[in-house]
């Protein structure tokens, strides 16, 4: 599988997996039956449910389309809406376990989705051949609507366990001593657990007592060293990270 180097705001690569673009076939074939199940409920309710279907008799051509129109609407929406709200992700994609992603290592935000969502007329352009063709040949399988937003379509299908990822255990009744770790971002996160994992399997203390010093500077903490020290700190900050953005849910 191919993988595409992104560099986060820290400077630093990181390394994932493209999604193949049969996955993102059938994520979309997913997303296309939720769309399809959407049309037939609500022409079911409207005109056997409801039985509104007299509100179209006497109507011209253009005011039926109309009302087509506005009933079909979240249809035409449903990418660009579900890929705001769930953060790079449709039902199809997430069931795919695959992501909509900003090359450059920033957040991708409303203004990416709506550039992808205007592109996929050209893309779905014969039945989706061109959208398909783009895939094929482009360097990280993105379309022609990805390329235009800098955005390409990341796999989070890892065969790795918890302790490769952001993810931490925690328990139940876990207690979190520092709430300012909601400033960080899971990219942060990412680098930060990273590197504190090859730290501690070397035992280099002059990396991990940088990276110590890095993570109280952006989160402006003074810590007592007589009280905890800077491999449980790190570790603390971990498990908090988790605990207050649900990673571990």
């Amino acid at each position: 599988m191919s993988q595409i180097a992104i560099n986060t705001s820290q400077n630093v690569n990181i390394n994932f997996n493209i999604a193949s673009v049969g996955d993102r076939m059938i994520a979309f074939i997913l997303d296309l039956l939720i769309k399809v199940a959407y049309v037939i409920a609500i022409l079911y309710t409207f005109f056997s449910l409801l039985d509104l279907g007299y509100l179209l008799n006497g109507l011209d051509q253009w005011s039926v389309v109309a009302v087509y129109t506005l009933l079909l609407f979240p249809t035409a929406i449903y990418p660009i809406v579900l890929e705001s709200l769930m953060e790079g992700q449709t039902p199809g994609k997430k069931v795919m376990k695959i992501r909509v992603v900003k090359i450059d290592g920033y957040q991708a935000g409303f203004g990416d989705y709506l550039i992808r969502w205007v592109f996929r007329i050209i893309d779905t352009l014969f039945l989706g051949v061109v959208g398909l063709i783009s895939m094929i040949i482009s360097k990280n399988n993105q379309r022609l609507g990805d390329i235009a937003s800098g955005t390409a379509v990341i796999s989070l299908k890892n065969n790795i366990n918890i302790s490769h990822t952001i993810l931490e255990n925690i328990k139940e009744d876990y207690i979190p001593t520092f709430p300012q770790v909601i400033a960080l971002s899971d990219n942060d996160m990412r680098i930060i657990k990273d590197n504190y994992l090859k730290a501690m399997r070397v035992d280099d203390r002059q990396i991990i007592s940088k990276l110590s010093d890095k993570i109280k500077g952006i989160l402006k903490l003074e810590i007592d060293p007589t009280k905890m020290t800077e491999r449980q700190f790190i570790g603390v900050v971990i498990k908090d990270y988790n605990y207050y953005t649900g990673k571990d849910s």
